[in-house]
């Protein structure tokens, strides 16, 4: 769920202080450096309340969202909504507690099948105008501690995972259109909400809901969140509708958008460097996470098949010199990683210094 903090104090970490052309200012300020380091400017990270009780629901996520991308970015992107509500300063996370696994599948069918089913009944209409509309639930709650310092539920936010391409049992896709997915998605969410409010412990706290786009079963990016909105304390209807700009996009790219045009090119240089420095064929693939009001990062995946350490020292040196070039002003993650696990960790951030951490070193 959470991603981890990597600590640069109390761990091995080699700043590759023979490889990298960093001043003995910067080696020192590295070395100096005490403070949690987050991998991603996206993420969020909130303490979790102990002791942790998993998800009512947890079962069902990967039964119900196609591809491992939406089942991590249905519960991320889920995080940064609460986190524009409830502060990580004063919230305490915990896994959904309230709506179970037979309430959610309960939910999720056809009216058809159960008078409290949420997507639309099969009656005489083709499946083409009845698909499922609602794929998954995703719910998070937000606790605040008392003056015993003992956790309240503060909030809750509700993760409402919309289908953009219904899969009939006939094997046949049907598109659903960005337009009709955001009416029944605001249809669905007013209905939860009000279901919620009927809950014990959940008539007077704020609710967010958030609705989700999932992606084909194919694809190999995540989907993401495209509208929110929250019913405050006791209030039964949704208000303060927004859109999301959101985007991912896997590197490089086939567009055209002038947009994405730039980074891309980039990157496509990137791998083109790395390819020339490593012969054999590396199969590097790029997401690019563009966040209207946050500006854009890149995660970079590596593999690679030598395992000297020499070998990986240069390789991990050459590696942050071209992000130092490429990519001064966005935010990357760099993985690289062998068939024995993760090899090395580069963070960059805008205008700043990289991070390199080599792992059992």
């Amino acid at each position: 769920m959470m991603r981890k903090i990597f600590f640069l104090l109390g761990m091995s970490v080699l700043l590759l202080s023979a490889c990298l052309s960093f001043s003995e200012k910067d080696k020192e300020k590295l070395e100096e450096n005490t403070e949690q380091y987050i991998p991603d400017d996206s993420a969020i990270l909130y303490r979790t309340y102990l002791p942790f009780k998993k998800s009512v629901s947890r079962g069902l996520i990967s039964n119900n969202i196609y591809t491992k991308y939406d089942r991590k970015e249905s519960e991320e992107g889920l995080l940064r909504l609460s986190a524009q509500n409830f502060d990580p300063k004063i919230y305490y996370f915990q896994e959904g507690q309230y709506i179970n696994e037979d309430t959610v599948k309960t939910w999720l069918s056809r009216r058809s099948v159960n008078p409290e089913g949420l997507n639309p009944p099969i009656t005489d209409e083709i499946v083409q105008q009845a698909p499922i509309y609602l794929a998954h639930i995703v719910e998070q709650n937000y606790l605040v501690l008392d003056d015993q310092k003992k956790g309240q539920l503060g909030g809750i936010s509700i993760g409402l995972v919309m289908n953009s391409v219904y899969y009939t049992k006939e094997g046949s896709a049907v598109k659903i259109s960005d337009e009709e997915i955001e009416n029944k998605g605001r249809e669905i969410a007013g209905k939860v909400v009000q279901r919620l409010r009927k809950m014990d412990g959940l008539s007077d706290v704020p609710i967010v809901v958030g609705l989700f786009k999932q992606l084909k079963r194919e694809s190999i990016s995540p989907g993401t969140y495209f509208a929110s909105a929250i019913a405050e304390k006791e209030d039964s209807e949704l208000s303060k509708w927004k859109n999301i700009k959101e985007q991912y996009l896997i590197l490089p790219a086939w567009t055209e958008e002038n947009s994405y045009s730039d980074v891309n090119t980039k990157f496509t240089n990137f791998k083109h460097d790395i390819d020339k420095y490593f012969p054999n064929d590396v199969n590097i693939i790029g997401t690019l996470h563009d966040i209207e009001d946050k500006g854009q990062s890149i995660k970079i995946e590596i593999p690679i098949q030598f395992y000297g350490t020499s070998e990986i020292i240069g390789f991990t040196q050459y590696i942050t010199t071209r992000i130092i070039y490429y990519f001064p002003n966005i935010h990357v993650e760099v993985n690289v990683k062998s068939m024995n696990g993760p090899v090395a960790l580069i963070i960059k951030k805008p205008k700043d210094e990289p991070y390199v951490h080599i792992y059992g070193h």
